[in-house]
């Protein structure tokens, strides 16, 4: 299977993403190819409050989305003329964030007369594996099985073909990346907290205590409040163990549930591939026992593509695109959207 090309040659999308604290812009074409790619960071603004701070991080947008904009232009050296459509996260993810990018999109669509896009920032991290970053690669096959993990997103999902999602499962409390930035902060590891407990697991290699997990049985969904508790406990004994023992303990439970659930999800639903997405599938023990235990092929993108980015909206965008799909401007943001039912 081939990578899809528009009638009248390659189709090119600006795409737009800031639905949290990173301002994003990236010209991608034929829904695979990286013309270029902007981040704007805002970690160093947030590491002082130990999370993101909603208003802070609109407010930070409002000055860096247009340069990054620019930027991304230059990079791709290709101008409006050569643009098919714009394309922005309109959800899930913080009103005021979303709220800035998407206005911005709208605006240059209008002012430009380039079709609107709204993509779902869930679907996007899905589609950063159809990125191809290090020359020809084929695109997944279907049906797949979806793990999308982030910091403020758990779920399960079965991917039939392009814009068909069934979600499975779901967190029933707190995603896994939430989970890790909040037991970093007990451990006094600071943010974000997810590359710093990889590193400090690292650092002790297997733990010697075992941490509860929550298999919430006959269900694809999954549960974290629980072990996050645990780790609470442990910091409060009297001799309590190591920070990296913990941080071992706490991870090693984590990536085993997340595994074990998607393993079998893609064995009971005859899933031809296991499709990493989201910030939480940079974490290097996670890709290992993906790699260890799973019995069908994984993708995962590369670590600065499984964290938010504008290419992977340009490429969920372009399936939508091609597919003839176009957004209204009274298009509105939805903080609380969902990938599928």
């Amino acid at each position: 299977m081939a990578y899809a090309q528009g009638a009248a040659g390659p189709v090119r999308i600006l795409a737009i993403e800031s639905s949290c604290d990173e301002a994003a812009a990236a010209v991608i074409e034929d829904g695979h190819r990286i013309l270029s790619s902007v981040v704007a960071s805002q970690i160093a603004i947030h590491r002082a409050y130990g999370g993101v701070v909603p208003e802070v991080a609109s407010r930070q947008h409002l000055r860096t989305l247009l340069p990054v904009v620019e930027q991304a232009l230059r990079e791709a050296s290709i101008g409006w003329d050569a643009i098919d459509a714009v394309a922005a996260t309109y959800g899930p993810g913080l009103a005021g964030s979303l709220l800035v990018g998407l206005s911005a999109a709208k605006g240059l669509a209008y002012a430009r007369r380039k079709p609107l896009l709204g993509i779902n920032h869930l679907e996007g991290h899905i589609y950063a594996n159809w990125l191809d970053v290090e020359g020809e690669v084929e695109p997944p096959p279907f049906p797949a099985l979806c793990l999308v993990v982030s910091g403020g997103h758990t779920d399960l999902v079965l991917m039939r073909g392009h814009g068909q999602f069934d979600r499975l499962g779901r967190t029933v409390d707190d995603a896994a990346g939430e989970a890790y930035d909040k037991v970093a902060r007990l451990l006094g590891l600071g943010f974000p907290g997810g590359p710093a407990i990889d590193r400090a697991a690292r650092e002790h290699g297997p733990a010697g205590i075992q941490l509860p997990r929550a298999w919430l049985p006959g269900t694809w969904n999954f549960s974290f409040s629980g072990l996050k508790t645990a780790v609470l406990h442990l910091t409060r004994e009297a001799q309590p163990p190591s920070v990296s023992e913990i941080a071992a303990a706490f991870q090693e439970a984590v990536v085993d549930v997340l595994v074990t659930k998607t393993v079998r999800a893609t064995e009971e639903y005859d899933a031809r591939v296991i499709l990493l997405a989201g910030g939480v599938a940079a974490n290097s023990a996670l890709r290992r026992e993906f790699a260890r235990r799973a019995t069908t092929p994984v993708c995962v993108p590369p670590p600065q593509y499984c964290t938010d980015n504008a290419a992977m909206i340009g490429a969920a965008a372009y399936f939508r695109y091609i597919a003839g799909e176009r957004s209204d401007f009274t298009l509105d943001v939805r903080p609380g959207l969902s990938l599928a039912s």
